[in-house]
């Protein structure tokens, strides 16, 4: 390794983040968090870190793609017998994490995870392109393989199968979780490392904004 790492810096030169700022419902905050992060993320900024626990009581974290948000929570889809589907299974409470580097900002979700509905998922899996769909029933997530060729020759033998099948039925393994959030942590970078941090906590079906130290 040539770099330094200690001397890896970032200037942060945003706008400061204020109590005036935040919306009372941090669901109406991410949202025009989010929109903006569209205007000036150049790639994925739907991206997000989800944390997981398992049996171990060891953390996992991973890239996921967020795919919806509704007024109960925070939508990803993913293989049921995969790490994360196997971790949630048996402790379904997670973390998610948004680093928006154009604009400087953080954003951090915990909270209880759910199933969403067979229907949703179906019609999620059936708006994905073909090649998606025979890649959930190919792949074994997070299982050992030999090679590439395995994948490749599962491939190969799952096109057969449903060619001239419309629809390609879901793999019964394979659909949505919903993230039922009961915290939000809003962080803005900000000079001097003296960033701006604002949680919000549900408390008795209301949100309550706090202002934390960076």
């Amino acid at each position: 390794m040539n770099q330094d790492i200690s001397s890896l810096r970032r200037v942060f030169d945003q706008e400061a983040l204020t109590e005036q700022d935040l919306a009372e419902n941090p669901f109406d905050q991410f949202s025009i968090w989010f929109d903006q992060a569209v205007e000036n993320e150049p790639f994925d900024p739907n991206a997000m870190t989800l944390s997981t626990i398992s049996p171990e009581n060891r953390p996992a974290s991973r890239i996921v793609l967020l795919k919806g948000i509704d007024s109960r929570g925070f939508v990803f889809y993913t293989n049921y017998q995969s790490e994360k589907g196997m971790h949630l299974a048996g402790n379904p409470f997670a973390s998610i994490v948004f680093w928006w580097g154009q604009k400087q900002r953080q954003v951090r979700i915990d909270g209880t995870v759910e199933r969403i509905s067979p229907q949703q998922s179906e019609e999620y899996f059936h708006s994905r392109p073909i090649e998606s769909q025979i890649g959930a029933w190919v792949s074994k997530q997070s299982a050992v393989i030999p090679n590439r060729e395995w994948l490749e020759q599962r491939y190969d033998q799952f096109s057969e199968q449903f060619a001239g099948d419309d629809p390609i039925p879901r793999p019964p393994h394979w659909g949505g979780y919903r993230i039922v959030p009961d915290l939000f942590e809003f962080w803005q970078g900000q000079p001097s490392r003296l960033h701006d941090r604002f949680r919000y906590v549900v408390e008795g079906g209301k949100w309550n904004i706090e202002r934390l130290s960076p």
